[in-house]
């Protein structure tokens, strides 16, 4: 039988953590360099022109203080000024975009905030799924983590899949000004941060299909992509167009 400690026990210690997470002067942005899902949250900050700090959070160490903000000890995680914590990029998204009008980037109308919610579930799960994970995770996460060489079939499944999400968003934006739409839209920020994250590894084929450079160029444009094209993991540098908005 498992011994149980009592739930005293299992209080105090929960408050001993709780007390060495004082609340921030600014928020505060708990990420990893390269998940896409944590770069979704940082452009939103940039585009509602929000004060925040990042703080780098070794998900693979499990470390207490930062379970207590988030017992599923996944990133990105938000604490705001008065403690609040806000967890799920999604969760963060949706936070940010009511609490703060300006840009509005989920929609305003309910047809357009169905095919905004449509469109970041495209790229959260199935680009994810098809070229984030067989590229990046592979590629660059792995050799990080000491899990061993990257799985050769996986990368080459990537490579494939890749110039199908990309004629997806041509066909997007043959018939829009922007993936959702007619303006920027989360949308066009959760597409972009899986994209960037494989740029990183340089494994976008940007040559064969113009109009997603084109369109991606207009984003990495922004001042909220800056802190993206600024990132260099020591040991494992970018290509040189990663940070060039007129690559």
């Amino acid at each position: 039988m498992i011994a149980v400690p009592p739930p005293e026990r299992i209080e105090k210690r929960f408050f001993a953590i709780a007390n060495r997470c004082k609340y921030p002067v600014m928020r505060i942005l708990h990420h990893v360099w390269l998940s896409p899902f944590c770069r979704k949250a940082r452009i939103v900050l940039g585009e509602k022109k929000v004060d925040f700090e990042m703080r780098v959070e070794k998900v693979w160490e499990r470390d207490e203080a930062f379970l207590v903000l988030n017992p599923a000890g996944e990133v990105p995680v938000m604490v705001e000024p008065d403690g609040a914590v806000i967890a799920g990029s999604g969760v963060i998204c949706e936070y940010l975009d009511e609490l703060i009008a300006e840009p509005p980037l989920i929609g305003e109308h309910p047809p357009e905030r169905a095919e905004v919610r449509r469109l970041v579930g495209w790229f959260d799960r199935k680009f994810n799924a098809e070229v984030t994970e067989n590229l990046v995770t592979e590629k660059m996460m792995k050799r990080f983590l000491g899990l061993g060489e990257p799985d050769s079939a996986a990368v080459r499944a990537g490579h494939v899949n890749i110039h199908y999400h990309l004629d997806y968003i041509a066909y997007l934006l043959e018939r829009r000004d922007w993936l959702a739409g007619n303006r920027m839209t989360l949308a066009d920020i959760a597409a972009a941060a899986h994209l960037s994250a494989v740029d990183y590894v340089g494994d976008v084929p940007w040559t064969d299909h113009a109009a997603a450079k084109d369109w991606y160029a207009r984003i990495k444009s922004r001042p909220s992509f800056r802190g993206l094209l600024a990132d260099s993991i020591a040991g494992a540098p970018p290509p040189k167009h990663y940070a060039d908005p007129d690559f």
